[in-house]
C-alpha cells in the first residue's frame, strides 16, 4: 500500500500557518496573547482547519516548534563539527548549548508558548529529554565529571526559554553577551576556560 501525499492546499495551508503563527509570536507582547483564531485570521485559513490538522493550541505550538528546531536537529544528528556526531565531547557541549540558547533568542516568544502551554511539564517533553540525554551522554564521556545527568539538567537550565527572555528582553543582555556568558560557564564546568 502506497502512502498517501497530503494534498497541495493542505501542504499549502500548513505552510500558511506556520508563517502566519511565526509572525505573530515573533511580534506578541506575551505568547499568550496569540490565539487561535489570530493564526488562521493571518493565514487566511478557517480556525475549523486548524483544529482538524493541529488538535489545539498547543498542538500547533509543538508542530511549529518542531519545524523551527528540524535543522538543528538534523546537524546534530548527521551533520558535521561542531554540532555532529564526530564532535568530541569538550567541543560539542559548548556548541549544542550555544545552538539552543540561538534557537531560543531566535524564538523566544515560540519557545515560551510551548513552555507555557501548562499541558505538561517543560522537562517531559520530547525535545528536553532528546537534549538531555544527549548532554547527559556526552557528559559522561568527560573525565572527572560526577553526576552527569544533573550537570546536563543543570545546563539546560541557562537556556530555558523564560530565562532567555527575562536575561535578553527584560534585562536587556545583547545576543554575543548571553552567548559569551553561557559558553563561559560552560568551560568552567567542563575544565576547558583558559582562566
Amino acid at each position: 500500500m502506497t502512502e498517501r501525499r497530503p494534498r497541495k492546499d493542505a501542504v499549502r495551508n500548513r505552510a500558511a500557518v506556520f508563517a502566519a503563527a511565526d509572525a505573530l509570536f515573533a511580534r506578541c507582547e506575551s505568547p499568550d496573547g496569540v490565539t487561535m483564531a489570530d493564526i488562521a485570521t493571518a493565514a487566511g485559513v478557517g480556525k475549523a482547519t486548524l483544529f482538524r490538522a493541529f488538535g489545539d493550541r498547543t498542538g500547533l505550538i509543538r508542530a511549529l516548534y518542531a519545524a523551527r528546531l528540524a535543522p538543528i536537529k538534523n546537524a546534530v544528528e548527521d551533520g558535521p563539527p561542531p554540532l555532529g556526531p564526530a564532535t568530541p565531547p569538550l567541543v560539542r557541549v559548548p556548541a549544542l548549548l550555544d545552538a539552543v540558547l540561538c534557537f531560543k533568542l531566535d524564538n523566544r516568544h515560540l519557545a515560551l508558548a510551548l513552555e507555557q502551554t501548562g499541558s505538561d511539564s517543560p522537562y517531559r517533553t520530547e525535545h528536553y529529554a532528546g537534549w538531555h540525554t544527549l548532554l547527559r551522554t556526552l557528559l559522561d564521556q568527560v573525565p572527572g565529571l560526577a553526576d552527569s545527568d544533573f550537570t546536563a539538567h543543570a545546563l539546560l537550565a541557562a537556556t530555558r526559554a523564560d530565562l532567555v527572555e527575562h536575561l535578553a528582553g527584560d534585562r536587556g543582555l545583547a545576543r554575543e553577551e548571553l552567548r559569551d556568558r553561557l559558553a563561559g560557564f560552560t568551560a568552567r564546568l567542563l575544565g576547558t576556560d583558559a582562566a
